[in-house]
């Protein structure tokens, strides 16, 4: 027997029996299309044909809603409310009953804003990225750079000088600042 024939085709058929046992070969292979279960909530049945009752009505337009459904939402809504299907039909398309409507004023609804979500979105990754200096703490080890300008004393005081001798007003010219030096991608690693 040869061993240096034996050996890679061992070693092929080990690492194929592992490779099946942690399902990583199923994207190799092409078998990752999985059985979706349809969502249950959303599944609706459709109603039956119904034969009218005169030929006076005109053919039903291609693509047009049938007029014997009515949304999941309507009929639960009629059956919660006890209302007919037609009533809470009508009182969804005019904004709700009088009731309804007088509670969404008292709430005070009518200034909502209707960007709402896109403002919450906006003010959650402002605080995502106010606690990056954690991540970056673990990530890179080492700590982030302060924030702003920091301004050099001594050039300061020889321009606040040079200014006040002139008769100038202080705020006049440009406040000298440190330029920080970009840190290496290996720096303060080690």
């Amino acid at each position: 027997m040869r061993f240096d024939r034996i050996l890679p085709a061992g070693v092929l058929i080990g690492s194929a029996l592992l490779l099946s046992g942690c399902g990583a070969l199923d994207g190799l292979v092409g078998s990752s299309t999985r059985k979706q279960a349809p969502d249950e909530f959303q599944v609706v049945a459709q109603q039956p044909l119904a034969i009218p009752p005169n030929a006076d009505l005109r053919p039903p337009r291609p693509g047009a809603p049938r007029p014997q459904d009515t949304p999941p939402q309507v009929r639960a809504q009629s059956l919660v409310s006890g209302q007919p299907v037609a009533a809470v039909q009508s009182a969804s398309a005019g904004g709700g009953s009088p009731s309804e409507q007088a509670l969404l004023a008292k709430a005070g609804t009518a200034g909502a804003d209707p960007n709402i979500r896109d403002v919450v979105n906006r003010e959650t990754g402002m605080l995502a990225e106010q606690n990056r200096s954690l991540i970056d703490d673990l990530i890179f080890w080492r700590k982030p750079d302060q924030p702003g300008l920091v301004v050099d004393p001594a050039k300061e005081q020889q321009r606040i000088r040079e200014t006040q001798a002139t008769g100038q007003p202080v705020t006049t010219g440009t406040t000298p600042t440190i330029e920080r030096r970009k840190r290496g991608l290996l720096e303060g690693i080690f």
